[in-house]
């Protein structure tokens, strides 16, 4: 089956680049507007001019193809909400600002602040949009904001800081996928709430889900069970204990927590057992499917139209049609339609790990699964149906590894055997869950079926922990490229049509492909890699990082049972590709190059000296006279890590402006690196 031949997958593939080239390459609103005017014209008269020649004419097809394109583009900018005139960006709103928003969303909240994403509603008395992140300080007293509540508060409006490290998580970036540019900062007091009344279909979702929740709390469930009920039929992980997640992190059975085509699919199955009574009335095969259509979205909706359940259900939406109607699918085509419609909706969604993974993961599965099904085929069910789920699960395995190494550089090896013990009890937990949500909002929950549903979680969770325990089969911070995900895929994708074809011109790919991945990995190791004399930002302690080729020497003051976990060295040693990590403890003078660096800890010792240090690296908030220091020594610059109380970095900002002497603080520039 050539798959190109399907007209949707090549409209679907061009659409995506067009998404890629606006976000890439900033094409701006009116350049891809004429663009598409100029393309939509030429498609025109070019249909009228050829007519029932148009199908063959290749000139006909490449500009319906760049057409394809620049609608893409125009999605992109269409959802961009920073070229509405009244978007904050586009104001002039400085200092404390009156401010009135709306609620759209909750986020995993951190170790001091609840998290939501909030609408602007206006702003000192005048319209305004647009997103921000809304920050609220913990407080066990104060209830969480439901989603469509309005809030009138004062605040100001301050920037979500970029990476302080390198190779760290861009959250800044990644809320920019969702529109959010700015952020504020609240506490429980500073806000008056003026109504609480769902206006929006996911405000009542939420209420649901609120509602769910205290029903389960009344009916005994413990905080650990229901944040797992949350995530396996709510779409809700906000509230997962960190070490549970972490485990189902490491046990590769974290896709169940997401809502997914595995949960969607087993939902479509009881939908369709559920309602096929309706078959036997006149216009049962007509309502029948509208009905689990509907059902499925509503469901989309509770969980919160996250990218993988928003592609699901668009997906089994498609199949539950045609199903009905009795017209053949190609599961292939069905992917292509459920991207094309939601990209042009949500063009944003095509950088997002999720969808990349959900899609991935399906193709691994249609394409790969009966290639190695057909290896061995088991004459008894016994044996047939745990061969069935592992041959899934190592084809979902192919179609993410590559791109879930390049995001998360880690690969659980025993994914296998955790993922053939819990799908085949994954029916049974989702149908047995939502038996339990129906009868506890019904007030009518047997306490002996909620103990039992609850020692079945507790169950999975038990198997979970005891399967990451063993870290020996998990493997950690495995550097991968986009190039090499780009020749990973290659390689799977030639090996697969090899396989089906049997032609010279794949296997030849096939083995170009793995040249290529063999190239990078060989330039990586060979190729110059500069000396490196870094100060990280670490809050509260000092960690300075002496690069040499493919060696780091960390020195530090934190407890090294600690470091070896902290995300600020494993992200440095993965994106720089480091074999070797070394420890030892904080000197007071570095030589790097041509580079002397003094570095002065609380007791703030400096003279004496028989050096003028080029560097000075201030840390542990030494009680100086930074002036007296300057005009002693007479550096060229001075550092401030993130150690240092931040009176003291102010005070000492001031002066090195005084004196037109740089100053770095990390906490505000992120870590000093000379090379």
């Amino acid at each position: 089956m050539k798959l190109l031949n399907f007209i949707i997958i090549k409209l679907t593939a061009c659409l995506m680049v067009g998404i890629i080239s606006a976000h890439y390459l900033k094409i701006s609103f009116n350049l891809g507007l004429y663009l598409s005017i100029g393309l939509i014209g030429t498609v025109f008269y070019y249909y009228l001019r050829l007519k029932r020649k148009v199908s063959t004419a290749p000139f006909f097809a490449v500009i319906t193809y760049c057409c394809m394109v620049s609608i893409g583009i125009n999605a992109y900018n269409l959802q961009n909400e920073q070229l509405q005139p009244k978007h904050y960006t586009n104001l002039e709103l400085k200092g404390v600002i009156d401010i009135v928003f709306k609620v759209k969303e909750h986020l995993k909240p951190d170790l001091y602040n609840d998290k939501y994403i909030v609408s602007l509603i206006s702003a000192n008395q005048k319209v305004a949009n647009g997103k921000l992140l809304l920050n609220i300080k913990r407080d066990t007293t104060f209830n969480p904001l439901p989603v469509d509540c309005i809030i009138y508060t004062k605040s100001d409006l301050s920037d979500i800081q970029k990476p302080l490290n390198p190779h760290q998580f861009d959250y800044s970036n990644y809320l920019q996928l969702k529109q959010v540019y700015k952020q504020t900062y609240l506490k429980p007091n500073d806000i008056l709430i003026l109504s609480e009344q769902p206006t929006s279909i996911y405000g009542f979702a939420d209420r649901l889900r609120t509602k769910v929740n205290t029903e389960l709390l009344k009916a005994g469930f413990q905080k650990d069970v229901l944040s797992i009920i949350n995530a396996l039929l709510l779409g809700q992980r906000q509230t997962i204990d960190q070490s549970i997640y972490n485990n189902y992190v490491n046990s590769g059975t974290i896709h169940i927590l997401a809502v997914s085509g595995l949960h969607v699919g087993i939902l479509l199955l009881i939908l369709n057992f559920v309602f096929k009574p309706l078959l036997l009335l006149k216009y049962g095969r007509i309502l029948r499917p509208l009905i689990i259509v509907f059902l499925l979205w509503l469901f989309a909706i509770i969980a919160g139209l996250s990218p993988s359940v928003t592609r699901a259900v668009s997906m089994f939406s498609l199949i539950s049609i045609a199903m009905h109607l009795k017209r053949p699918t190609n599961i292939y085509n069905t992917l292509a339609i459920s991207a094309f419609l939601i990209l042009l909706v949500k063009p944003t969604f095509l950088f997002e790990v999720g969808f990349q993974m959900s899609y991935l993961a399906v193709l691994g599965i249609v394409s790969i699964q009966p290639i190695l099904y057909k290896l061995w085929q088991p004459k008894y069910w016994i044996i047939d149906k745990p061969w069935q789920i592992f041959t899934v699960t190592l084809a979902a395995q192919f179609g993410v590894v590559p791109i879930s190494l390049l995001y998360f550089h880690q690969f659980p090896g025993l994914f296998f055997i955790s993922n053939l013990i819990v799908i085949p009890f994954l029916g049974l937990i989702l149908g047995l869950g939502l038996l339990v949500i129906v009868l506890a909002l019904l007030n009518f929950l047997p306490k002996t079926l909620a103990e039992i549903y609850s020692l079945i979680i507790e169950s999975l969770n038990g198997f979970i922990a005891w399967i990451a325990q063993f870290e020996q089969f998990l493997f950690r911070d495995i550097p991968f490229t986009l190039l090499q995900v780009i020749c990973t895929y290659a390689i799977i994708i030639s090996a697969v049509q090899f396989y089906k074809f049997k032609t010279f011109k794949w296997v030849s790919l096939c083995l170009i492909s793995i040249i290529c991945l063999q190239t990078t990995y060989v330039y990586n190791n060979v190729k110059d890699k500069d000396d490196t004399f870094i100060v990280f930002n670490k809050s509260r302690f000092s960690i300075l990082g002496l690069r040499a080729h493919n060696k780091l020497e960390v020195h530090h003051n934190v407890d090294s049972l600690k470091l070896k976990d902290d995300a600020i060295i494993k992200n440095y040693k993965v994106g720089e590709q480091i074999d070797f990590v070394t420890l030892d403890s904080l000197q007071h003078v570095y030589q790097f190059k041509n580079n002397t660096i003094l570095v002065m800890d609380s007791l703030g010792l400096y003279k004496g000296l028989s050096f003028h240090p080029n560097l000075i690296l201030l840390r542990n908030s030494p009680r100086i006279n930074l002036n007296r220091v300057i005009d002693s020594l007479r550096p060229q610059q001075i550092i401030a890590d993130a150690s240092n109380y931040k009176s003291y970095v102010e005070r000492w900002k001031a002066t090195c402006r005084a004196k037109k002497i740089p100053f770095h603080y990390t906490n505000e520039k992120g870590a000093f690196i000379i090379k």
